[in-house]
């Protein structure tokens, strides 16, 4: 970790996160960070344009700078164009090549997760004043992204940002008291999905415990395939809600809910960041980076472990059992559609076992309020 010396505050900030939408939520506790330690600065955000919505209403975030995923020579004329020396500061979230050429272009200065020398691309600290080693083994992606404070002097925050919503109406289906669950099934890798038999048998469990049942899935047509096959062996009465909502009003629909349970997707990255008990599937993806970061957690240490069914504040993580857990590999097959024998081990009764310990706890905690108020 190289540190700085002393650096003015900066009048303008770049803050670069080309990744997938639970990795740009994940750098919401660094934008805090520069926004608290230089208030008067301007604080934009370069991010994929499919991943805009999870930073929708940032009140951290002055403007969100868009690009696609494979931008034309047009699109990155356009880019650049808004980028050429308009920072003083540039923070580069991630190792890959065209973030740290976007940020060479911005700013005359820049801080960076760098690869480790004996890596590829261990060039790239030559190209920024400030940097830290990318560590994928024993550091959680907030307490990494952190380590950019610490080369910049600042405090650090350690509050996820969840998106505000500017202004929408709220579904009509939530305008009832029901208390429910919400389920999304479908991460965007097949090596991180669990079972459809897992998740009919759990949304069937859920309602037999008095919660109505919501589906919630993104619009691209495999997921509403996949959830609508769920919802088919479901009663008419669970809710489906695949692509029919965006990031923000999923975002309320969760924040009002009993619970969510989800894998290891940048949805469940959301739910955390709303607050309530979240049950998280994980198979090969290593807990101790990626897993999602708890409500009110706000220690240098990382807050799982990488075996185990695990608590931490309102994150329940539930692992799947082999003894290569976690492989931190692309499942058994070693591709993005591989399936994970892992996860596949991960029977319904643990995930019931955790529902209800999570309404247990509501209904005593419920029953404290009301003694407590009657006092």
């Amino acid at each position: 970790m190289k540190k700085h010396p002393s650096l003015a505050p900066p009048s303008r900030i770049l803050v670069i996160a080309l990744r997938h939408l639970g990795d740009v939520l994940l750098i919401t506790p660094l934008v805090r960070s520069l926004h608290k330690a230089y208030p008067q600065a301007q604080i934009d955000v370069l991010v994929f344009d499919n991943t805009a919505a999870i930073l929708e209403g940032n009140p951290d975030i002055n403007r969100i700078i868009t690009t696609p995923l494979r931008p034309t020579h047009a699109d990155y004329r356009h880019l650049v164009s808004q980028l050429f020396r308009r920072y003083g500061l540039a923070v580069i979230t991630q190792t890959g090549d065209r973030p740290f050429i976007y940020g060479l272009l911005a700013a005359s200065t820049r801080v960076a997760v760098v690869p480790k020398k004996d890596q590829k691309g261990a060039w790239k600290r030559y190209l920024v004043q400030y940097w830290t080693e990318f560590d994928d083994e024993n550091t959680h992606t907030v307490l990494q992204l952190l380590k950019l404070t610490d080369l910049l002097g600042i405090a650090r925050n350690y509050t996820l940002v969840s998106p505000q919503p500017t202004d929408y109406q709220t579904l009509p289906a939530f305008s009832g008291s029901s208390a429910y669950a919400v389920l999304h099934a479908y991460p965007m890798w097949h090596y991180k999905r669990w079972t459809i038999n897992g998740w009919i048998e759990t949304a069937q469990f859920l309602q037999d415990s008095g919660l109505k049942v919501v589906l919630s899935g993104g619009p691209a047509p495999e997921e509403i395939d996949y959830i609508n096959e769920i919802h088919r062996q479901l009663p008419p009465e669970v809710l489906n809600l695949a692509g029919k909502t965006s990031i923000s009003q999923l975002a309320d629909i969760i924040s009002r809910a009993k619970l969510y349970i989800g894998p290891d997707t940048g949805i469940t990255h959301l739910a955390a960041a709303m607050g309530v008990p979240v049950i998280a599937l994980y198979g090969p993806t290593n807990p101790v980076k990626w897993a999602p970061w708890p409500t009110n957690y706000d220690s240098d240490e990382n807050p799982f472990r990488k075996q185990g069914d695990q608590q931490v504040n309102n994150i329940y993580l539930i692992q799947g059992t082999a003894d290569c857990v976690p492989c931190h590999q692309e499942g058994c097959d070693r591709n993005r559609q591989s399936r994970s024998a892992c996860l596949e081990n991960i029977r319904p009764e643990a995930i019931k076992k955790t529902i209800r310990l999570i309404l247990n706890q509501e209904q005593e905690q419920s029953q404290q309020q009301k003694t407590t108020h009657a006092l």
